[in-house]
């Protein structure tokens, strides 16, 4: 009977895959031996294989570069790289190795661009896309870049005031592009993203408070689906609205040349992950073609925000299974040494599934199980695979240690797990104010903690000056 570990993954999937692969029975991640890594480090551990960062850009660029090619598309491609997916230093060091763009969020990312930029990893060649809303912070931060000389920093505008706020930070002249508020999947519970203006009032917008702005020029659309770039009807019939307003815009402004695809190509959640990089960028690049060529209007040059792509694959955790317990005649708990809540945030807030392997005992025979972490809330757990509703690994012995990996875990999980402080975006944490209240009820405040400072983000991040 094939019962052993090893047995399960081979007949449920093509095994070995271009990462993982087998070295006795010891899982291996790109060739990385992930039972040397723990015997020299210890587990609960994260790590990073950044080589996978700088690949997955090459694949992308290489990708465009054929579809341009095939539809003779007579505009230029621009990978922009979203920052709020990782900020770290060792993640932009990588990614801007490659020849990309940058693309914001948040306040204190410029912090994070002015550094870049005065260790030379940024040029005034690069383009630095903003989005976002833009609270004062913000609009200062982006002012402050502008009038440095970064002429290629694009702020998207996202609401009716922020050109006039802009324009009060702005010396001189300043390129900007504007969002569309893209109307989101029927499965949502909202019918317009909060994000942008809609797709009906960006031309009165336009000839309102741009066309006849001598400090302002349009140079870009925001397009972004929340669900990110999928072969479906929905992306489709969303793709092609933006393009009708791409057209009207084009023909009254003739600086606008560039369309930012926002949304994110999907990355590979499960070993039978099936996605078609090449057709879904031919047959974009094709439709924008298509759309020009019927309008008569030139085709944009064309920005992708690429987040969890570029850095999402490169990330991994290991933990420990610390004990089994039987809870009923069904269902065996196995605890790790860690928590999902707070080092996989996203399997529990959004359902998120990743790559779960048994890192040791592939020739041990396989159990059902249940995952279990160590805080004490009900939802610190993982109870199925993206393509199963089970969990099956070696059977637990408590004198044989099992280690398990989770895998493609390096988009956001350190930012919205709050990793030595950080907020998901860069929001700094607010200051956090006491209240007391003596025998004769007289209230009194005090100062616990003052709200972060980009200083603090940078620390953390890795941006120190020394």
């Amino acid at each position: 009977m094939n019962t052993k570990y090893i047995d399960l993954i081979d007949q449920t999937y093509y095994f070995p895959q271009e990462e993982f692969d087998l070295k006795e029975d010891t899982l291996q991640f790109h060739g990385i031996d992930l039972m040397k890594l723990i015997e020299e480090y210890g587990a609960p551990l994260k790590f990073t294989y950044l080589p996978k960062i700088s690949e997955n850009i090459q694949k992308a660029k290489k990708w465009f570069t054929y579809a341009i090619e095939k539809h003779n598309y007579k505009g230029d491609y621009n990978y922009c790289y979203c920052t709020k997916s990782s900020h770290f230093q060792h993640v932009l060091d990588e990614a801007l190795k490659n020849d990309i763009h940058i693309e914001t969020s948040s306040a204190f990312d410029i912090n994070i661009v002015e550094k870049l930029q005065k260790k030379g990893k940024i040029t005034k060649d690069t383009y630095v896309i903003c989005n976002g809303f833009k609270r004062e912070q913000y609009i200062t931060n982006i002012g402050r870049l502008i009038n440095n000389g970064h002429q290629n920093c694009i702020p998207i505008i996202d609401n009716y005031e922020e050109i006039d706020l802009l324009s009060d930070e702005i010396k001189d002249d300043f390129k900007i592009g504007i969002r569309i508020a893209s109307e989101e999947e029927p499965k949502f519970e909202f019918y317009t993203s909060r994000l942008g203006i809609g797709y009906k009032n960006i031309v009165p917008f336009y000839e309102e408070q741009i066309k006849n702005n001598d400090k302002v020029e349009l140079k870009m659309l925001h397009f972004f689906i929340n669900t990110g770039i999928r072969d479906t009807a929905y992306y489709w019939n969303e793709l092609l609205k933006c393009l009708k307003v791409y057209i009207r815009l084009k023909r009254i402004c003739p600086t606008l040349d560039s369309l930012n695809i926002g949304g994110g190509f999907p990355i590979k959640n499960s070993l039978q992950f099936d996605y078609d990089y090449q057709y879904m960028i031919d047959e974009i690049i094709n439709q924008i073609n298509i759309a020009c060529q019927e309008a008569e209007v030139p085709v944009p040059h064309i920005f992708t925000e690429f987040g969890s792509f570029t850095v999402g694959e490169s990330g991994g955790a290991i933990y420990e299974v610390l004990y089994q317990k039987q809870q009923n005649d069904r269902e065996k708990w196995n605890m790790i040494n860690s928590s999902f809540i707070t080092t996989l945030p996203d399997t529990w807030a959004i359902n998120k599934r990743f790559i779960m392997l048994a890192v040791n005992r592939w020739n041990d025979e396989y159990e059902r199980v249940l995952l279990g972490g160590l805080t004490c809330d009900s939802d610190d757990y993982y109870n199925s695979e993206q393509n199963m509703n089970a969990i099956y690994l070696p059977k637990f012995k408590k004198e044989k240690p099992l280690y398990i990996g989770f895998f493609n875990t390096g988009a956001y999980q350190e930012t919205i797990g709050g990793f030595g402080g950080l907020q998901h975006c860069l929001i700094p944490t607010p200051k956090h104010i006491l209240i007391h209240k003596d025998e004769e009820g007289n209230l009194s405040t005090k100062l616990f903690k003052e709200q972060q400072k980009s200083e603090d983000l940078l620390k953390i991040l890795g941006y120190d000056d020394n």
